[in-house]
């Protein structure tokens, strides 16, 4: 059977048929919400994540607009949005970093 990826720290192999019978029984629905909030020549931006249980995950990001540059709001409110969602996704990557940490009882 083909494998479909390894868990980091140690091989754990994932074969079609686990992966089709965890899909049918694991599915799940998190949502991320970005609040975007402009102020002179800054925008900040906040990416909460909503999973459903005891996961507290929020990204920030901030944009500032050049003097020099033409004042285009959407422009802003982008970066700012992408880089909120970039640390949020490095908080999530290292939260399950911890996880697999504590689970295996890894140590250096």
């Amino acid at each position: 059977m083909r494998a479909l990826g390894l868990c980091a720290y140690r091989a754990c192999r994932i074969t079609l048929e686990t992966l089709e019978e965890v899909s049918m029984s694991t599915a799940k629905k998190w949502s991320v919400e970005i609040h975007i909030d402009e102020h002179e020549s800054k925008t900040r931006a906040e990416a909460r994540l909503h999973t459903g249980d005891r996961t507290h995950l929020v990204g920030h990001g901030l944009a500032r607009l050049n003097p020099a540059d033409r004042d285009v709001p959407e422009i802003g409110d982008e970066l700012a949005a992408s880089r909120a969602l970039a640390d949020l996704a490095h908080q999530l990557f290292d939260a399950a970093a911890d996880d697999i940490d504590g689970v295996t009882q890894h140590t250096e």
